[in-house]
Protein backbone atom coordinates (compact mmCIF):
# COMPACT_ATOMS: atom_id res chain seq x y z
CA UNK A 1 0.00 0.00 0.00
CA UNK A 2 1.58 3.35 -1.27
CA UNK A 3 1.35 6.43 1.78
CA UNK A 4 -1.16 9.44 1.40
CA UNK A 5 0.94 12.15 1.95
CA UNK A 6 -0.83 15.96 1.86
CA UNK A 7 1.02 19.03 1.63
CA UNK A 8 -0.28 21.95 3.43
CA UNK A 9 1.08 25.64 2.89
CA UNK A 10 0.40 29.16 2.93
CA UNK A 11 -0.45 30.91 -0.24
CA UNK A 12 -2.52 28.36 -1.53
CA UNK A 13 -6.52 27.54 -1.05
CA UNK A 14 -7.05 26.38 2.38
CA UNK A 15 -10.51 24.52 1.18
CA UNK A 16 -9.00 21.84 -0.89
CA UNK A 17 -6.18 21.14 1.83
CA UNK A 18 -8.93 20.80 4.54
CA UNK A 19 -10.62 18.28 1.69
CA UNK A 20 -7.35 16.10 1.44
CA UNK A 21 -6.97 15.73 5.00
CA UNK A 22 -10.41 14.43 5.68
CA UNK A 23 -9.87 11.46 3.11
CA UNK A 24 -7.27 10.78 5.80
CA UNK A 25 -3.51 11.04 5.21
CA UNK A 26 -0.47 8.72 6.50
CA UNK A 27 1.90 11.70 6.08
CA UNK A 28 1.76 15.34 6.36
CA UNK A 29 4.01 17.69 5.19
CA UNK A 30 3.48 21.69 6.04
CA UNK A 31 5.04 25.12 7.06
CA UNK A 32 4.24 26.02 10.49
CA UNK A 33 2.01 28.23 10.03
CA UNK A 34 -0.56 26.41 7.74
CA UNK A 35 0.21 23.52 10.59
CA UNK A 36 -1.36 25.71 13.33
CA UNK A 37 -3.98 27.37 11.17
CA UNK A 38 -5.41 23.63 10.19
CA UNK A 39 -5.01 22.18 14.01
CA UNK A 40 -7.05 25.54 15.72
CA UNK A 41 -10.00 24.46 13.04
CA UNK A 42 -9.58 20.90 14.48
CA UNK A 43 -9.01 19.34 11.33
CA UNK A 44 -5.82 18.30 11.94
CA UNK A 45 -5.33 16.48 15.15
CA UNK A 46 -1.89 14.80 16.50
CA UNK A 47 -2.82 13.29 19.72
CA UNK A 48 -2.44 9.34 17.64
CA UNK A 49 0.95 10.21 15.32
CA UNK A 50 3.69 8.17 15.81
CA UNK A 51 6.25 10.62 14.37
CA UNK A 52 6.90 14.41 14.59
CA UNK A 53 9.75 15.49 12.19
CA UNK A 54 11.14 18.94 12.41
CA UNK A 55 13.46 19.70 9.14
CA UNK A 56 15.38 22.68 8.53
CA UNK A 57 15.09 24.23 12.45
CA UNK A 58 17.60 26.58 12.24
CA UNK A 59 15.86 28.58 8.97
CA UNK A 60 12.70 28.13 10.77
CA UNK A 61 14.16 29.86 13.83
CA UNK A 62 16.04 32.24 11.87
CA UNK A 63 12.37 33.02 9.89
CA UNK A 64 10.71 33.71 12.98
CA UNK A 65 8.59 30.52 13.56
CA UNK A 66 10.28 29.13 17.34
CA UNK A 67 7.20 29.87 18.65
CA UNK A 68 4.56 28.26 16.08
CA UNK A 69 6.76 25.46 16.05
CA UNK A 70 6.48 25.18 20.04
CA UNK A 71 2.71 25.44 20.02
CA UNK A 72 2.86 22.30 17.37
CA UNK A 73 5.09 20.15 19.32
CA UNK A 74 2.03 20.75 22.39
CA UNK A 75 -0.54 19.55 20.17
CA UNK A 76 1.08 15.91 20.03
CA UNK A 77 1.04 13.22 22.22
CA UNK A 78 4.17 12.59 24.15
CA UNK A 79 4.89 8.71 22.48
CA UNK A 80 5.82 9.97 19.48
CA UNK A 81 9.23 9.89 18.21
CA UNK A 82 10.91 13.22 17.41
CA UNK A 83 13.18 13.53 14.45
CA UNK A 84 15.20 16.88 14.22
CA UNK A 85 16.90 17.93 11.47
CA UNK A 86 19.12 21.46 11.44
CA UNK A 87 22.25 22.13 9.06
CA UNK A 88 23.72 23.87 12.21
CA UNK A 89 22.73 23.65 16.24
CA UNK A 90 22.39 27.31 17.32
CA UNK A 91 21.36 27.39 21.52
CA UNK A 92 17.59 28.04 21.23
CA UNK A 93 17.47 24.64 18.39
CA UNK A 94 19.43 23.13 21.48
CA UNK A 95 17.54 24.26 24.31
CA UNK A 96 14.17 23.23 22.20
CA UNK A 97 15.61 19.47 21.65
CA UNK A 98 16.08 19.31 25.35
CA UNK A 99 12.88 20.25 26.49
CA UNK A 100 11.02 18.47 23.81
CA UNK A 101 12.69 15.12 22.99
CA UNK A 102 13.29 12.43 25.43
CA UNK A 103 16.21 12.07 27.70
CA UNK A 104 18.30 9.14 25.27
CA UNK A 105 18.15 11.31 22.11
CA UNK A 106 20.82 10.96 19.88
CA UNK A 107 22.94 13.82 18.40
CA UNK A 108 24.09 12.54 14.85
CA UNK A 109 26.53 14.56 13.15
CA UNK A 110 27.80 14.88 9.62
CA UNK A 111 31.33 13.42 9.24
CA UNK A 112 33.92 15.85 8.11
CA UNK A 113 35.43 13.95 5.21
CA UNK A 114 31.69 13.67 3.70
CA UNK A 115 30.96 17.38 3.98
CA UNK A 116 31.57 18.18 0.26
CA UNK A 117 30.73 15.27 -2.61
CA UNK A 118 33.69 13.98 -4.60
CA UNK A 119 31.71 14.76 -7.99
CA UNK A 120 31.58 18.21 -7.47
CA UNK A 121 34.64 20.15 -8.70
CA UNK A 122 35.22 23.41 -7.24
CA UNK A 123 36.77 26.54 -8.73
CA UNK A 124 36.75 29.96 -7.39
CA UNK A 125 37.42 33.03 -9.23
CA UNK A 126 38.42 36.36 -7.86
CA UNK A 127 37.05 39.70 -8.69
CA UNK A 128 36.61 43.49 -8.06
CA UNK A 129 33.84 44.27 -6.52
CA UNK A 130 32.57 47.01 -8.80
CA UNK A 131 32.94 43.95 -11.40
CA UNK A 132 31.58 41.39 -9.90
CA UNK A 133 28.37 41.38 -12.32
CA UNK A 134 30.48 41.58 -15.15
CA UNK A 135 32.86 38.79 -14.57
CA UNK A 136 29.79 36.54 -13.69
CA UNK A 137 28.30 37.49 -17.07
CA UNK A 138 31.53 36.40 -18.77
CA UNK A 139 31.42 32.67 -16.69
CA UNK A 140 27.79 32.20 -18.15
CA UNK A 141 28.97 32.92 -21.53
CA UNK A 142 32.00 30.56 -21.37
CA UNK A 143 30.59 27.99 -19.26
CA UNK A 144 26.89 27.91 -21.20
CA UNK A 145 25.19 26.01 -18.25
CA UNK A 146 22.08 23.81 -19.06
CA UNK A 147 20.66 24.22 -15.66
CA UNK A 148 22.46 26.69 -12.99
CA UNK A 149 21.84 28.06 -9.63
CA UNK A 150 23.16 31.38 -8.66
CA UNK A 151 23.21 32.07 -4.59
CA UNK A 152 22.92 35.38 -3.28
CA UNK A 153 22.93 36.66 0.58
CA UNK A 154 19.54 38.22 0.22
CA UNK A 155 16.35 38.49 -1.07
CA UNK A 156 16.96 42.43 -2.27
CA UNK A 157 20.41 41.11 -4.20
CA UNK A 158 18.63 38.07 -6.01
CA UNK A 159 16.12 40.77 -7.71
CA UNK A 160 18.69 43.23 -8.32
CA UNK A 161 20.70 40.48 -10.05
CA UNK A 162 17.83 38.77 -12.05
CA UNK A 163 17.13 42.41 -13.43
CA UNK A 164 20.21 42.92 -14.17
CA UNK A 165 20.43 39.45 -15.92
CA UNK A 166 17.04 39.66 -17.67
CA UNK A 167 18.44 42.91 -19.36
CA UNK A 168 21.68 40.89 -20.68
CA UNK A 169 19.40 38.47 -22.11
CA UNK A 170 19.74 35.42 -19.99
CA UNK A 171 17.11 33.20 -19.26
CA UNK A 172 16.99 33.65 -15.55
CA UNK A 173 14.50 33.95 -12.72
CA UNK A 174 14.46 34.47 -9.40
CA UNK A 175 13.39 32.51 -6.09
CA UNK A 176 13.31 33.69 -2.12
CA UNK A 177 10.30 33.97 0.96
CA UNK A 178 8.74 37.30 -0.61
CA UNK A 179 7.54 35.42 -3.36
CA UNK A 180 4.30 33.78 -2.87
CA UNK A 181 4.31 29.87 -3.22
CA UNK A 182 2.53 29.72 -6.25
CA UNK A 183 5.14 32.26 -8.26
CA UNK A 184 7.66 30.09 -6.48
CA UNK A 185 6.13 26.87 -7.63
CA UNK A 186 5.67 28.07 -10.88
CA UNK A 187 9.44 29.31 -11.46
CA UNK A 188 10.71 25.90 -9.88
CA UNK A 189 8.51 23.63 -12.13
CA UNK A 190 10.26 25.74 -15.49
CA UNK A 191 13.54 24.83 -13.57
CA UNK A 192 12.94 21.21 -13.31
CA UNK A 193 11.34 20.89 -16.73
CA UNK A 194 14.22 22.77 -18.37
CA UNK A 195 12.54 25.68 -19.88
CA UNK A 196 14.19 27.95 -17.43
CA UNK A 197 17.93 27.78 -17.18
CA UNK A 198 19.32 29.74 -14.45
CA UNK A 199 17.82 30.26 -11.17
CA UNK A 200 19.12 32.82 -8.70
CA UNK A 201 17.99 31.84 -5.02
CA UNK A 202 18.62 33.09 -1.54
CA UNK A 203 19.70 30.16 0.75
CA UNK A 204 16.44 29.52 2.66
CA UNK A 205 14.52 29.66 -0.50
CA UNK A 206 17.14 27.14 -2.58
CA UNK A 207 16.66 24.62 0.45
CA UNK A 208 13.30 23.04 -1.50
CA UNK A 209 15.00 22.70 -4.73
CA UNK A 210 15.07 19.02 -5.60
CA UNK A 211 16.65 18.79 -8.77
CA UNK A 212 19.24 16.15 -10.19
CA UNK A 213 20.35 17.57 -13.25
CA UNK A 214 21.89 21.25 -12.12
CA UNK A 215 25.09 21.51 -13.97
CA UNK A 216 26.47 24.88 -12.44
CA UNK A 217 26.20 26.40 -9.17
CA UNK A 218 27.38 29.59 -8.74
CA UNK A 219 28.35 31.61 -5.56
CA UNK A 220 27.80 35.24 -6.61
CA UNK A 221 28.27 35.81 -2.81
CA UNK A 222 30.29 33.89 -0.33
CA UNK A 223 27.69 32.15 2.16
CA UNK A 224 27.60 33.35 5.87
CA UNK A 225 29.11 29.70 7.10
CA UNK A 226 30.34 26.47 6.18
CA UNK A 227 27.48 24.82 6.43
CA UNK A 228 26.15 26.68 3.65
CA UNK A 229 28.28 26.79 1.53
CA UNK A 230 28.25 22.41 1.81
CA UNK A 231 23.89 22.91 1.12
CA UNK A 232 24.44 25.38 -1.78
CA UNK A 233 27.40 23.13 -3.67
CA UNK A 234 25.39 19.92 -2.84
CA UNK A 235 22.64 21.26 -5.46
CA UNK A 236 25.14 19.78 -8.07
CA UNK A 237 26.56 16.52 -8.94
CA UNK A 238 23.80 14.32 -7.91
CA UNK A 239 22.58 10.93 -8.63
CA UNK A 240 26.26 9.83 -10.19
CA UNK A 241 26.60 12.85 -12.16
CA UNK A 242 29.31 15.63 -12.41
CA UNK A 243 29.02 19.34 -10.65
CA UNK A 244 31.17 22.51 -11.29
CA UNK A 245 30.85 25.12 -7.99
CA UNK A 246 32.05 28.13 -8.67
CA UNK A 247 32.50 31.11 -6.14
CA UNK A 248 33.34 34.89 -7.06
CA UNK A 249 35.88 36.44 -3.89
CA UNK A 250 37.00 39.40 -3.83
CA UNK A 251 40.79 40.00 -1.94
CA UNK A 252 38.87 40.62 1.51
CA UNK A 253 36.65 37.42 1.10
CA UNK A 254 39.89 35.35 0.12
CA UNK A 255 40.45 34.20 3.55
CA UNK A 256 37.47 33.45 4.53
CA UNK A 257 37.09 31.32 1.09
CA UNK A 258 40.63 29.46 2.64
CA UNK A 259 38.74 28.44 5.62
CA UNK A 260 35.77 27.00 4.19
CA UNK A 261 38.45 25.23 1.85
CA UNK A 262 40.28 24.04 5.44
CA UNK A 263 37.09 22.93 6.99
CA UNK A 264 35.74 20.79 4.21
CA UNK A 265 38.48 19.04 4.03
CA UNK A 266 38.51 19.89 -0.48
CA UNK A 267 40.53 21.89 -2.78
CA UNK A 268 39.14 24.91 -4.74
CA UNK A 269 41.28 25.64 -7.37
CA UNK A 270 41.71 29.49 -8.92
CA UNK A 271 40.52 30.26 -12.34
CA UNK A 272 41.19 32.89 -14.53
CA UNK A 273 38.10 35.47 -15.50
CA UNK A 274 37.72 34.68 -18.94
CA UNK A 275 38.49 37.28 -21.86
CA UNK A 276 36.78 38.76 -24.59
CA UNK A 277 38.82 35.99 -26.65
CA UNK A 278 37.71 33.28 -24.52
CA UNK A 279 33.97 34.47 -25.02
CA UNK A 280 34.62 34.61 -28.40
CA UNK A 281 35.91 30.84 -28.60
CA UNK A 282 33.60 29.39 -26.63
CA UNK A 283 30.42 31.01 -28.75
CA UNK A 284 31.99 30.95 -32.25
CA UNK A 285 32.56 26.95 -31.24
CA UNK A 286 28.92 26.62 -30.70
CA UNK A 287 27.79 27.73 -33.47
CA UNK A 288 29.45 25.00 -36.22
CA UNK A 289 27.40 22.50 -34.75
CA UNK A 290 24.66 24.55 -35.55
CA UNK A 291 25.49 24.95 -39.19
CA UNK A 292 26.30 21.24 -39.58
CA UNK A 293 22.72 20.25 -38.34
CA UNK A 294 21.23 22.86 -40.37
CA UNK A 295 23.06 21.71 -43.73
CA UNK A 296 21.06 18.20 -42.63
CA UNK A 297 18.14 19.96 -43.14
CA UNK A 298 16.38 20.75 -46.46
CA UNK A 299 15.08 24.38 -45.60
CA UNK A 300 18.11 26.15 -46.00
CA UNK A 301 18.26 25.35 -49.93
CA UNK A 302 15.75 28.30 -50.33
CA UNK A 303 18.30 30.84 -49.16
CA UNK A 304 20.91 28.96 -52.06
CA UNK A 305 19.68 31.77 -54.92
CA UNK A 306 20.51 34.80 -52.32
CA UNK A 307 24.01 33.65 -51.84
CA UNK A 308 24.46 33.26 -55.32
CA UNK A 309 23.76 36.51 -55.60
CA UNK A 310 25.64 37.56 -53.04
CA UNK A 311 28.90 35.76 -54.65
CA UNK A 312 28.89 37.89 -57.55
CA UNK A 313 29.46 40.80 -55.18
CA UNK A 314 31.82 39.05 -52.24
CA UNK A 315 33.90 36.01 -52.03
CA UNK A 316 31.98 33.07 -50.48
CA UNK A 317 34.32 32.71 -47.38
CA UNK A 318 34.00 36.49 -46.25
CA UNK A 319 29.86 36.03 -46.88
CA UNK A 320 29.95 32.59 -44.86
CA UNK A 321 31.94 35.17 -41.91
CA UNK A 322 29.59 37.57 -41.88
CA UNK A 323 26.53 35.35 -41.76
CA UNK A 324 28.53 33.47 -38.91
CA UNK A 325 29.23 37.37 -37.48
CA UNK A 326 25.21 37.40 -36.81
CA UNK A 327 24.62 34.43 -35.12
CA UNK A 328 27.95 35.13 -32.78
CA UNK A 329 26.25 38.59 -31.79
CA UNK A 330 22.98 36.78 -31.13
CA UNK A 331 24.40 34.81 -28.96
CA UNK A 332 25.93 37.26 -27.27
CA UNK A 333 23.94 39.78 -25.91
CA UNK A 334 26.96 42.69 -24.47
CA UNK A 335 29.93 44.10 -26.62
CA UNK A 336 32.07 43.01 -24.15
CA UNK A 337 36.11 45.01 -24.08
CA UNK A 338 38.58 43.94 -21.87
CA UNK A 339 37.78 47.37 -20.28
CA UNK A 340 34.32 46.13 -18.80
CA UNK A 341 36.78 44.11 -16.06
CA UNK A 342 39.74 45.69 -15.80
CA UNK A 343 41.37 42.93 -17.12
CA UNK A 344 44.00 44.19 -19.01
CA UNK A 345 45.29 45.34 -15.62
CA UNK A 346 48.03 42.34 -14.14
CA UNK A 347 47.89 42.82 -10.44
CA UNK A 348 50.92 42.21 -7.92
CA UNK A 349 49.45 41.02 -4.22
CA UNK A 350 51.63 43.13 -1.60
CA UNK A 351 52.07 43.05 2.16
CA UNK A 352 52.46 45.72 3.97
CA UNK A 353 53.62 45.73 8.11
CA UNK A 354 51.20 48.55 9.13
CA UNK A 355 47.18 48.62 9.90
CA UNK A 356 44.49 49.50 11.92
CA UNK A 357 46.36 49.76 14.64
CA UNK A 358 48.74 52.09 13.11
CA UNK A 359 45.32 54.25 12.39
CA UNK A 360 45.88 53.54 8.74
CA UNK A 361 42.79 54.40 6.32
CA UNK A 362 43.00 53.54 2.39
CA UNK A 363 42.68 57.11 2.06
CA UNK A 364 46.20 57.90 3.90
CA UNK A 365 47.96 54.62 2.13
CA UNK A 366 47.35 55.97 -1.30
CA UNK A 367 48.96 59.61 -0.24
CA UNK A 368 51.52 57.80 0.99
CA UNK A 369 51.80 55.73 -2.21
CA UNK A 370 51.26 58.84 -4.46
CA UNK A 371 53.76 60.83 -1.94
CA UNK A 372 56.51 58.49 -1.95
CA UNK A 373 56.33 55.84 -5.23
CA UNK A 374 54.38 58.20 -7.46
CA UNK A 375 51.82 55.88 -7.73
CA UNK A 376 48.11 56.53 -9.06
CA UNK A 377 44.74 55.69 -7.24
CA UNK A 378 44.23 54.10 -11.01
CA UNK A 379 47.24 51.84 -10.73
CA UNK A 380 45.50 50.26 -6.94
CA UNK A 381 43.12 47.98 -6.87
CA UNK A 382 41.93 46.17 -3.47
CA UNK A 383 42.69 47.01 -0.07
CA UNK A 384 42.50 45.08 2.78
CA UNK A 385 43.71 46.89 5.69
CA UNK A 386 43.86 44.37 8.96
CA UNK A 387 44.61 45.36 12.45
CA UNK A 388 48.74 44.30 12.30
CA UNK A 389 49.05 44.54 8.58
CA UNK A 390 47.93 45.41 4.78
CA UNK A 391 47.28 43.71 1.96
CA UNK A 392 47.09 46.17 -1.65
CA UNK A 393 46.36 45.00 -4.88
CA UNK A 394 48.85 46.81 -7.60
CA UNK A 395 49.49 46.43 -11.42
CA UNK A 396 53.03 45.44 -11.61
CA UNK A 397 54.48 48.73 -12.47
CA UNK A 398 53.32 50.43 -9.54
CA UNK A 399 54.24 46.76 -7.48
CA UNK A 400 57.62 47.73 -8.66
CA UNK A 401 57.81 51.20 -7.77
CA UNK A 402 56.04 50.83 -4.58
CA UNK A 403 58.50 47.43 -3.84
CA UNK A 404 61.78 49.90 -4.76
CA UNK A 405 60.57 53.02 -3.02
CA UNK A 406 58.38 52.68 0.14
CA UNK A 407 60.28 50.01 2.21
CA UNK A 408 62.10 51.80 5.07
CA UNK A 409 59.91 54.91 4.80
CA UNK A 410 57.42 55.64 7.61
CA UNK A 411 53.95 56.18 7.81
CA UNK A 412 52.69 57.96 10.52
CA UNK A 413 55.37 56.64 13.11
CA UNK A 414 55.79 53.31 11.69
CA UNK A 415 58.32 52.46 9.89
CA UNK A 416 56.73 49.83 6.96
CA UNK A 417 58.13 47.02 5.47
CA UNK A 418 56.93 45.92 2.28
CA UNK A 419 56.90 42.56 0.12
CA UNK A 420 55.15 40.41 -2.45
CA UNK A 421 52.77 38.34 -0.37
CA UNK A 422 52.87 34.92 -0.13
CA UNK A 423 48.39 35.04 -0.59
CA UNK A 424 48.28 34.80 -3.86
CA UNK A 425 45.83 37.03 -6.63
Amino acid sequence: KESRIVPVFGGQPIGQQIRDLKRQADIVVGTPGRVLDLIRRRVLRLEQINFLVLDEADEMLNMGFIEDIEKIIKSCNEERQTLLFSATMPTQIKRLAKRYMREETKHIAMVEDTMTVSTVSQYYYEVQQGTRFESLCRILDVENPTTAIIFCKTKKGVDTLVGQLQERGYNVEGMHGDMNQSHRLNTLRKFKEGTLEILVATDVAARGIDVDDVSHVINYELPQDVESYVHRIGRTGRANKTGLAYTLVTAREYMTLKQIEKETKSKIKRKEIPTVEDIFKAKSTGIVPLIKESLKQESYQHFIPLVEQLEQKADLVDIAAALMNILYQKEVSYDYTENDIGSSKRYVRLFLTVGKMDRLTPRKLLEFFNKTAHVNREDIGDIDILDKFTFVDATENAAKSILKNCAGEKIGRRKVKVEISNKKK
